[in-house]
Protein backbone atom coordinates (compact mmCIF):
# COMPACT_ATOMS: atom_id res chain seq x y z
CA UNK A 1 0.00 0.00 0.00
CA UNK A 2 1.32 3.42 -0.97
CA UNK A 3 -0.24 6.79 0.03
CA UNK A 4 1.10 8.69 -2.99
CA UNK A 5 -0.24 6.09 -5.40
CA UNK A 6 -3.55 6.04 -3.51
CA UNK A 7 -3.80 9.80 -4.06
CA UNK A 8 -3.16 9.23 -7.77
CA UNK A 9 -5.83 6.53 -7.90
CA UNK A 10 -8.32 9.00 -6.42
CA UNK A 11 -7.29 11.74 -8.85
CA UNK A 12 -8.15 9.48 -11.79
CA UNK A 13 -11.59 8.47 -10.52
CA UNK A 14 -13.62 10.73 -12.81
CA UNK A 15 -11.60 9.68 -15.88
CA UNK A 16 -12.24 5.98 -15.30
CA UNK A 17 -15.89 6.61 -14.43
CA UNK A 18 -16.42 8.55 -17.66
CA UNK A 19 -14.88 5.69 -19.64
CA UNK A 20 -17.20 3.22 -17.88
CA UNK A 21 -20.23 5.38 -18.70
CA UNK A 22 -19.24 5.40 -22.38
CA UNK A 23 -18.80 1.62 -22.31
CA UNK A 24 -22.22 1.07 -20.73
CA UNK A 25 -23.80 3.18 -23.46
CA UNK A 26 -22.61 0.56 -25.94
CA UNK A 27 -22.79 -2.69 -24.02
CA UNK A 28 -24.81 -4.61 -21.41
CA UNK A 29 -22.21 -6.41 -19.30
CA UNK A 30 -24.90 -8.66 -17.79
CA UNK A 31 -26.01 -10.17 -21.08
CA UNK A 32 -24.09 -13.24 -19.86
CA UNK A 33 -26.88 -14.06 -17.38
CA UNK A 34 -29.44 -16.79 -17.97
CA UNK A 35 -32.69 -15.59 -19.44
CA UNK A 36 -34.99 -16.26 -16.47
CA UNK A 37 -33.55 -15.19 -13.12
CA UNK A 38 -35.76 -15.87 -10.10
CA UNK A 39 -33.39 -14.62 -7.40
CA UNK A 40 -29.91 -13.13 -7.11
CA UNK A 41 -27.62 -14.28 -4.30
CA UNK A 42 -24.69 -11.92 -3.73
CA UNK A 43 -21.62 -13.11 -1.87
CA UNK A 44 -18.62 -10.89 -1.13
CA UNK A 45 -16.31 -9.47 1.51
CA UNK A 46 -15.24 -5.96 2.55
CA UNK A 47 -16.17 -3.04 0.33
CA UNK A 48 -17.53 -5.44 -2.30
CA UNK A 49 -20.01 -6.68 0.30
CA UNK A 50 -20.95 -3.11 1.24
CA UNK A 51 -21.93 -2.38 -2.37
CA UNK A 52 -23.72 -5.70 -2.80
CA UNK A 53 -25.80 -5.14 0.32
CA UNK A 54 -27.22 -1.86 -0.93
CA UNK A 55 -27.82 -3.21 -4.42
CA UNK A 56 -29.64 -6.27 -3.05
CA UNK A 57 -31.91 -3.93 -1.08
CA UNK A 58 -32.59 -1.91 -4.24
CA UNK A 59 -33.61 -5.05 -6.12
CA UNK A 60 -35.92 -6.12 -3.28
CA UNK A 61 -37.54 -2.68 -3.24
CA UNK A 62 -38.21 -3.03 -6.96
CA UNK A 63 -39.88 -6.40 -6.61
CA UNK A 64 -37.04 -8.77 -7.49
CA UNK A 65 -35.88 -11.34 -4.95
CA UNK A 66 -32.27 -10.80 -3.85
CA UNK A 67 -30.07 -11.47 -0.84
CA UNK A 68 -26.53 -10.48 0.08
CA UNK A 69 -24.43 -12.46 2.56
CA UNK A 70 -20.77 -12.32 3.56
CA UNK A 71 -18.73 -14.90 1.72
CA UNK A 72 -17.48 -15.99 5.15
CA UNK A 73 -20.97 -16.86 6.36
CA UNK A 74 -21.53 -20.29 7.85
CA UNK A 75 -25.17 -20.00 6.77
CA UNK A 76 -25.06 -19.53 2.99
CA UNK A 77 -28.54 -19.30 1.44
CA UNK A 78 -29.85 -22.43 -0.20
CA UNK A 79 -30.36 -22.07 -3.93
CA UNK A 80 -33.05 -23.41 -6.20
CA UNK A 81 -33.75 -23.43 -9.91
CA UNK A 82 -33.78 -19.89 -11.25
CA UNK A 83 -31.27 -18.56 -8.72
CA UNK A 84 -28.04 -16.91 -9.84
CA UNK A 85 -25.04 -16.42 -7.55
CA UNK A 86 -23.05 -13.22 -8.11
CA UNK A 87 -19.68 -13.33 -6.37
CA UNK A 88 -18.12 -9.88 -6.07
CA UNK A 89 -14.35 -9.69 -5.65
CA UNK A 90 -12.55 -6.59 -6.84
CA UNK A 91 -9.17 -8.19 -6.21
CA UNK A 92 -10.01 -11.39 -8.03
CA UNK A 93 -10.42 -13.85 -5.20
CA UNK A 94 -10.30 -13.42 -1.44
CA UNK A 95 -10.06 -16.72 0.43
CA UNK A 96 -13.61 -16.37 1.70
CA UNK A 97 -15.05 -15.56 -1.71
CA UNK A 98 -13.23 -18.49 -3.29
CA UNK A 99 -14.73 -20.75 -0.62
CA UNK A 100 -18.23 -19.40 -1.27
CA UNK A 101 -17.81 -19.96 -4.99
CA UNK A 102 -16.78 -23.56 -4.39
CA UNK A 103 -19.84 -24.01 -2.18
CA UNK A 104 -22.14 -22.87 -5.00
CA UNK A 105 -20.27 -24.43 -7.91
CA UNK A 106 -22.57 -26.89 -9.73
CA UNK A 107 -25.50 -25.78 -7.54
CA UNK A 108 -26.42 -22.59 -9.42
CA UNK A 109 -25.14 -20.44 -12.28
CA UNK A 110 -22.15 -18.41 -11.05
CA UNK A 111 -21.05 -14.95 -12.13
CA UNK A 112 -17.87 -13.26 -10.92
CA UNK A 113 -17.82 -9.45 -10.81
CA UNK A 114 -14.15 -8.51 -10.56
CA UNK A 115 -11.50 -5.97 -11.45
CA UNK A 116 -9.14 -8.81 -12.38
CA UNK A 117 -10.86 -10.78 -15.15
CA UNK A 118 -7.57 -12.53 -15.94
CA UNK A 119 -7.17 -13.96 -12.42
CA UNK A 120 -7.03 -17.73 -11.87
CA UNK A 121 -10.40 -17.55 -10.13
CA UNK A 122 -11.98 -15.78 -13.11
CA UNK A 123 -10.53 -18.42 -15.42
CA UNK A 124 -12.43 -21.08 -13.44
CA UNK A 125 -15.81 -19.40 -13.91
CA UNK A 126 -17.50 -19.19 -17.33
CA UNK A 127 -19.42 -15.96 -16.59
CA UNK A 128 -17.27 -12.94 -15.67
CA UNK A 129 -18.11 -9.21 -15.58
CA UNK A 130 -15.19 -6.77 -15.60
CA UNK A 131 -15.35 -3.77 -13.25
CA UNK A 132 -13.14 -1.81 -15.68
CA UNK A 133 -11.64 0.25 -12.84
CA UNK A 134 -8.03 -0.09 -13.95
CA UNK A 135 -5.04 -0.97 -11.79
CA UNK A 136 -5.30 0.55 -8.29
CA UNK A 137 -1.60 1.07 -7.72
CA UNK A 138 -2.13 2.43 -4.20
CA UNK A 139 -3.40 -0.94 -3.02
CA UNK A 140 -6.76 0.39 -1.79
CA UNK A 141 -10.11 -0.49 -3.38
CA UNK A 142 -11.41 3.00 -4.19
CA UNK A 143 -12.17 3.16 -7.91
CA UNK A 144 -13.17 -0.50 -7.87
CA UNK A 145 -15.71 0.16 -5.10
CA UNK A 146 -17.28 2.95 -7.15
CA UNK A 147 -17.30 0.77 -10.27
CA UNK A 148 -18.84 -2.11 -8.32
CA UNK A 149 -21.84 0.07 -7.53
CA UNK A 150 -22.14 1.15 -11.16
CA UNK A 151 -21.96 -2.40 -12.49
CA UNK A 152 -24.54 -3.55 -9.95
CA UNK A 153 -26.82 -0.72 -11.08
CA UNK A 154 -26.29 -2.11 -14.58
CA UNK A 155 -27.42 -5.49 -13.24
CA UNK A 156 -30.52 -3.82 -11.80
CA UNK A 157 -31.21 -2.24 -15.19
CA UNK A 158 -30.75 -5.60 -16.93
CA UNK A 159 -32.95 -7.64 -14.60
CA UNK A 160 -35.79 -5.15 -14.45
CA UNK A 161 -35.65 -4.16 -18.10
CA UNK A 162 -35.31 -0.50 -17.21
CA UNK A 163 -34.33 2.22 -19.64
CA UNK A 164 -33.63 4.56 -16.73
CA UNK A 165 -32.36 4.25 -13.17
CA UNK A 166 -32.40 7.81 -11.82
CA UNK A 167 -34.70 10.78 -12.42
CA UNK A 168 -35.71 9.42 -15.81
CA UNK A 169 -32.10 9.22 -17.00
CA UNK A 170 -30.37 6.25 -18.50
CA UNK A 171 -27.53 4.61 -16.61
CA UNK A 172 -24.76 6.14 -18.78
CA UNK A 173 -26.15 9.62 -18.08
CA UNK A 174 -26.23 8.89 -14.35
CA UNK A 175 -22.63 7.68 -14.40
CA UNK A 176 -21.54 10.78 -16.33
CA UNK A 177 -23.28 12.87 -13.66
CA UNK A 178 -21.42 10.96 -10.94
CA UNK A 179 -18.15 11.56 -12.78
CA UNK A 180 -18.93 15.29 -12.81
CA UNK A 181 -19.68 15.20 -9.07
CA UNK A 182 -16.45 13.32 -8.42
CA UNK A 183 -14.47 15.82 -10.50
CA UNK A 184 -16.07 18.77 -8.70
CA UNK A 185 -15.21 17.43 -5.24
CA UNK A 186 -11.64 16.65 -6.26
CA UNK A 187 -10.99 19.97 -7.99
CA UNK A 188 -12.23 21.99 -5.00
CA UNK A 189 -10.56 19.84 -2.34
CA UNK A 190 -8.03 22.55 -1.47
CA UNK A 191 -10.99 24.74 -0.47
CA UNK A 192 -13.07 22.34 1.63
CA UNK A 193 -10.63 19.68 2.84
CA UNK A 194 -8.73 21.76 5.46
CA UNK A 195 -12.00 22.70 7.17
CA UNK A 196 -13.38 19.15 7.03
CA UNK A 197 -10.11 17.80 8.41
CA UNK A 198 -10.09 20.28 11.29
CA UNK A 199 -13.63 19.34 12.26
CA UNK A 200 -13.48 15.56 11.82
CA UNK A 201 -9.98 14.48 12.77
CA UNK A 202 -10.66 14.15 16.49
CA UNK A 203 -8.74 12.40 19.26
CA UNK A 204 -11.35 9.65 19.55
CA UNK A 205 -11.93 8.90 15.92
CA UNK A 206 -14.51 9.74 13.28
CA UNK A 207 -18.03 8.43 12.88
CA UNK A 208 -19.88 8.26 9.56
CA UNK A 209 -23.65 8.03 9.11
CA UNK A 210 -25.70 7.52 5.96
CA UNK A 211 -29.30 6.59 5.11
CA UNK A 212 -30.08 2.87 4.92
CA UNK A 213 -30.41 2.95 1.15
CA UNK A 214 -26.85 4.35 0.94
CA UNK A 215 -25.40 2.63 3.99
CA UNK A 216 -22.51 1.31 1.89
CA UNK A 217 -21.27 4.91 1.68
CA UNK A 218 -20.87 5.10 5.47
CA UNK A 219 -19.19 1.69 5.58
CA UNK A 220 -16.76 2.49 2.77
CA UNK A 221 -15.99 5.94 4.19
CA UNK A 222 -15.11 4.51 7.59
CA UNK A 223 -13.04 1.78 5.96
CA UNK A 224 -10.98 4.34 4.03
CA UNK A 225 -10.06 6.12 7.27
CA UNK A 226 -9.06 2.82 8.87
CA UNK A 227 -7.25 1.31 5.91
CA UNK A 228 -5.00 4.18 4.87
CA UNK A 229 -4.11 6.44 7.82
CA UNK A 230 -5.19 3.79 10.37
CA UNK A 231 -7.59 6.12 12.16
CA UNK A 232 -10.45 4.94 14.37
CA UNK A 233 -13.60 5.17 12.25
CA UNK A 234 -17.10 3.74 12.61
CA UNK A 235 -20.15 3.48 10.36
CA UNK A 236 -23.79 3.78 11.40
CA UNK A 237 -27.15 4.03 9.62
CA UNK A 238 -28.74 7.42 10.27
CA UNK A 239 -32.05 6.17 11.63
CA UNK A 240 -30.39 3.53 13.78
CA UNK A 241 -27.95 6.12 15.15
CA UNK A 242 -30.46 7.26 17.77
CA UNK A 243 -30.67 3.69 19.06
CA UNK A 244 -27.03 2.61 19.04
CA UNK A 245 -24.53 5.48 18.69
CA UNK A 246 -26.20 8.35 20.50
CA UNK A 247 -24.68 7.24 23.81
CA UNK A 248 -21.17 8.12 22.70
CA UNK A 249 -22.07 11.80 22.33
CA UNK A 250 -22.26 12.05 26.11
CA UNK A 251 -18.83 10.64 26.89
CA UNK A 252 -16.54 11.24 23.90
CA UNK A 253 -15.32 14.03 21.64
CA UNK A 254 -17.81 12.93 19.03
CA UNK A 255 -17.05 13.85 15.38
CA UNK A 256 -19.61 12.86 12.74
CA UNK A 257 -19.44 12.87 8.95
CA UNK A 258 -23.12 12.91 7.99
CA UNK A 259 -23.96 11.84 4.45
CA UNK A 260 -27.21 13.71 4.10
CA UNK A 261 -30.58 12.55 2.84
CA UNK A 262 -32.22 10.51 5.60
CA UNK A 263 -35.67 11.45 6.94
CA UNK A 264 -34.36 10.61 10.42
CA UNK A 265 -31.69 13.30 10.62
CA UNK A 266 -33.75 15.62 12.85
CA UNK A 267 -33.58 13.35 15.92
CA UNK A 268 -29.85 12.82 15.41
CA UNK A 269 -29.20 16.54 15.12
CA UNK A 270 -31.27 17.24 18.23
CA UNK A 271 -29.04 14.94 20.26
CA UNK A 272 -25.72 16.18 18.86
CA UNK A 273 -26.89 19.76 19.37
CA UNK A 274 -27.71 19.14 23.03
CA UNK A 275 -24.33 17.55 23.62
CA UNK A 276 -22.12 19.85 21.57
CA UNK A 277 -20.94 17.20 19.12
CA UNK A 278 -19.34 18.15 15.80
CA UNK A 279 -21.13 17.37 12.53
CA UNK A 280 -19.99 17.87 8.94
CA UNK A 281 -22.84 17.39 6.47
CA UNK A 282 -22.15 16.24 2.91
CA UNK A 283 -24.61 16.57 0.06
CA UNK A 284 -27.24 18.66 1.80
CA UNK A 285 -27.96 21.55 4.17
CA UNK A 286 -28.46 20.11 7.64
CA UNK A 287 -29.45 22.61 10.38
CA UNK A 288 -26.95 22.47 13.24
CA UNK A 289 -24.03 21.12 11.21
CA UNK A 290 -20.74 22.93 11.71
CA UNK A 291 -20.06 22.74 7.98
CA UNK A 292 -22.04 21.72 4.89
CA UNK A 293 -20.17 20.47 1.84
CA UNK A 294 -22.19 20.68 -1.35
CA UNK A 295 -21.13 19.48 -4.77
CA UNK A 296 -22.37 19.21 -8.34
CA UNK A 297 -25.37 16.88 -8.66
CA UNK A 298 -25.86 16.25 -4.95
CA UNK A 299 -29.63 16.67 -5.15
CA UNK A 300 -29.78 13.31 -7.00
CA UNK A 301 -29.69 10.43 -4.55
CA UNK A 302 -28.02 8.04 -6.97
CA UNK A 303 -25.30 10.59 -7.75
CA UNK A 304 -24.70 10.77 -4.00
CA UNK A 305 -24.42 6.99 -3.83
CA UNK A 306 -21.79 6.92 -6.58
CA UNK A 307 -19.70 9.89 -5.47
CA UNK A 308 -19.98 10.83 -1.78
CA UNK A 309 -17.33 8.42 -0.48
CA UNK A 310 -14.69 10.59 -2.15
CA UNK A 311 -14.97 13.02 0.79
CA UNK A 312 -13.66 10.45 3.28
CA UNK A 313 -11.24 9.05 0.70
CA UNK A 314 -9.62 12.44 0.16
CA UNK A 315 -9.53 13.06 3.91
CA UNK A 316 -7.90 9.66 4.41
CA UNK A 317 -5.43 10.39 1.63
CA UNK A 318 -4.34 13.68 3.18
CA UNK A 319 -3.99 12.19 6.68
CA UNK A 320 -2.02 9.26 5.29
CA UNK A 321 0.34 11.43 3.24
CA UNK A 322 1.04 13.64 6.25
CA UNK A 323 2.03 10.60 8.31
CA UNK A 324 4.80 9.64 5.89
Amino acid sequence: MDPSLFAADLASKSIHLTALADHLAQDDPWRVLPGDVRRVVFTAMGSSAYAAGVCAARLLARGLDAVSVPASSGLPPAVREGDVVVAVSAGGGSRETRAAIEHYRDRAPLVLLTNKPQSPLAASIPLVVDLRAGVEAGGVACRSYQHTLVQLLALERHLLGLDHVSNGRGLPALVHAAAAATRDLAERADVWLPQVRRLLDGPQGTHVAAPAHRFSSAQQSALMLREGPRRQAYACETGDWSHVDVYLTKTTDYRLLLLAGSPWEDEMMDWVGQRGSTVVAVGGEVPGAAYALRYTGDTDDDVRLLSETLVAELLASRLWLDQE
